[in-house]
């Protein structure tokens, strides 16, 4: 599955849970909105982190949507890439396969990528 086919999964689920589950939904929204808030971390380290995070849990979706926002906020694919070793290094060899959607989405976002 491609990374733009993940990242339209995530807003037809939010779609759906806004429709159906609003209370909840709008409950984890605005936790998110505020977690991102604080001033001491800028956006771009704040999505490097939920690269690697995302990695760590072994997401996908997490790791489509962080991709996309971490290149969004002027973060290179190699900065993209080296989040996602801080998460192999604590995580060991699980997390080195969740490398591959990390590198898909950096192909497919257009954020730049060292050479093979």
């Amino acid at each position: 599955m491609s990374i733009h086919e993940k990242l339209s999964e995530i807003n037809s689920l939010m779609s759906y849970l806004n429709k159906e589950y609003p209370a909840e939904t709008k409950a984890f929204v605005n936790f998110v909105q505020k977690s991102e808030e604080g001033p001491v971390l800028g956006r771009r380290m704040k999505e490097l982190i939920n690269v690697a995070l995302s990695v760590a849990a072994q997401c996908e979706w997490c790791i489509a949507i962080h991709v996309k926002g971490a290149l969004e906020a002027g973060a290179s694919g190699e900065e993209v890439m080296a989040a996602g070793f801080m998460a192999v290094l604590m995580h060991g060899g699980p997390a080195l396969m969740y490398l591959t959607p990390i590198r898909q989405a950096i192909e497919e976002l257009g954020g730049e990528q060292k050479s093979a």
